[in-house]
Order: structure tokens, then sequence, then C-alpha cells
């Protein structure tokens, strides 16, 4: 049994599915904790139990809507409030990281703008996964703890025994990601080549190399309307290619995506439950990163490294 006199798990609303979970590897309870809501939208944030001088370890996700950042920065403030130690937030999907620099004039860098919030309310450390851009990790002043949904997404992938195995990236932007992935597995890479008449619309795309009687699977950062990932499943269908799969780590899955993806050539589109997916596609399917984070806190706690805990 963990030893838990030193520090104390718990949630917000909305990512309470996957404490649970963590807090059962952990073997620890999750700690008490009141959100009390008035009529207008306002809200307020109570811990119910003494957290002085405990390690603390805030589990939030921070995808839309914005009550979600609002209140695990509450959950940092009250921590601090109520004399924890360290404070900690494990944040399996870190939202506005599409923001992390000018791509245009006059527009905000929001990836920045919610570090600095986390930073001013009092954050001593932060956990989470496949940031959107890897530079994000530098907008913090504290550590960052930046952990890979590929040690769950490859074991899967090598489970399914596929011959004639290409990885492919949606978007020039993810080739690095691909790549990796690529080079573990021993396959070649293809990428997509997109040009955008505006954000979540794709104008144009083009396949940059050979899915003739492949078995392609696409990997990517996050899924949100799904029109690049399926307008890419179904060019490379069209091109040849034997089974088309996806792999994402966040299921963002706005409007129209679960349509999408269940009229498009995808065999199936795999996500970590980094973020809950309430819809009904028969073709998603959700691996628990909850194993990974519970490791990353365990050796948080015991001043441990988390190096190993990468496959890639």
């Amino acid at each position: 049994m963990s030893d838990t006199s030193s520090y104390m798990v718990f949630s917000g609303t909305a990512t309470k599915y996957l404490a649970e979970k963590i807090c059962q590897s952990l073997d620890c309870p999750l700690g008490q904790l009141q959100i009390t809501r008035f009529s207008d939208g306002e809200f307020a944030v109570s811990y119910e139990e003494s957290i002085r001088g405990r390690d603390v370890f805030l589990v939030q996700s921070t995808f839309p809507n914005s009550d979600n950042l609002m209140e695990l920065l509450l959950m940092i403030d009250a921590a601090k409030r109520a004399s924890a130690r360290t404070i900690n937030a494990v944040i399996p999907y870190f939202g506005w990281a599409r923001q992390d620099r000018k791509d245009k004039p006059r527009v905000s860098i929001g990836a920045k703008l919610v570090a600095d919030l986390l930073s001013v309310a009092g954050v001593n450390r932060v956990i989470t996964m496949d940031l959107h851009a890897d530079q994000i990790q530098g907008f913090f002043d504290v550590p960052v703890d930046h952990l890979y949904a590929s040690s769950v997404i490859l074991p899967y992938l090598q489970g399914l025994h596929l011959d004639d195995l290409v990885i492919a990236s949606p978007d020039v932007g993810g080739s690095k990601r691909a790549n990796t992935y690529a080079k573990y597995l021993g396959c070649p890479l293809v990428l997509c080549n997109k040009t955008r008449a505006r954000a979540n619309v794709v104008a144009t795309m083009q396949i940059i190399g050979d899915v003739e009687d492949k078995n392609v699977v696409i990997i990517d950062d996050m899924v949100d309307t799904a029109g690049t990932i399926t307008k890419a499943a179904d060019l490379m269908k069209s091109a040849g290619a034997k089974t088309v799969r996806a792999c994402a780590s966040h299921c963002v899955m706005s409007g129209p995506a679960s349509d999408r993806v269940q009229e498009s050539a995808l065999e199936e589109i795999v996500f970590t439950d980094s973020i809950p997916y309430t819809q009904r596609c028969a073709k998603v399917k959700q691996l628990s990163v909850a194993e990974t984070f519970a490791e990353a806190i365990r050796r948080v706690i015991k001043n441990q490294s988390i190096s190993d805990l990468y496959l890639i």
C-alpha cells in the first residue's frame, strides 16, 4: 500500500473519471473537494479536509469550456491559502496550446497566458501530456513533466500485428511526432501536405509518399473537428491503402467530428482518455493513461527520475 501521509490527490469536476483511476493505481483515496456554484455561473472551491503541509496533486484537463481552467486556478489558489507544501497541477490535456506563437499580427498567445495564470495562482509543478508544441514547456517558470501518449499507443499498435505498416502525419507540422513513431516501429513515413482556408477548414491536401497496399496509421496530437484526419484517410484509401487507422493523444472531437469519423474511410481512431468522450461513434476507442500519470506522480513524490517512462 502507498504511503499517502505526505500527499493527496484532488480532482476538478470534468476530470474526476480519470482522477479516480489514478487514485486506484496509487492505492489512495481521492481527496474531498467541494465546488459551490451560484445561480449566475460563478463558483467557489473549498477543500473538505486539511491539506496543511501536504504535497497536493490537482487533476484537471483544461478543455472547453473555460470553467475547467477557472476551476483549476481556484483549486490552486485555495491550496496555497490552505498552506499546502507543494501544489502540482496534473493537466492531461493542456488547452489553448494551439496559440503558441504570433502567426499573424495582433493575435494573442493563449498558451503563454494560461501558463502565466497557473504560475500566478501558485502552482509549483505541472505534469501534462503531449503538448501541441514542445516549446510551451518554456512558457513556465516551474518544472514541467511532459509525458507522451506513445507509452500506451505504441503497445496497442504493436498488438495489432499489421503487415506492410506505414506511419503517416496529417500535416507537415506533425512530421516530427510521426517520424518518431516510424523509427520506433521500423516502418516508412508518409506526409500529407495541406493548406487551410481558415481555422478548422482544409482547402487542399496531397500525399507525399507511397501508401498503395499498405496498412496506414495516421499519428496526431489531437483531433478537433476531424476535418483534416478524415480527409487524409479518404485520400489514402483512394490512393490504394489497404486499411487506414488514426491515433491521437487528445479526443477533442467537437462539432461534426463524430459523424465525419463514422462516415470516413477510417477503420478506427484511437485516443487516450485525457478528455472524456460521451458521444457515440463505433470507430472511436480510448486507452487509459491513468497508470502513466499515477507512475509520474509516484516518482515525483519519491524524487525519482521519470525519463524511463518514455518509450520514445
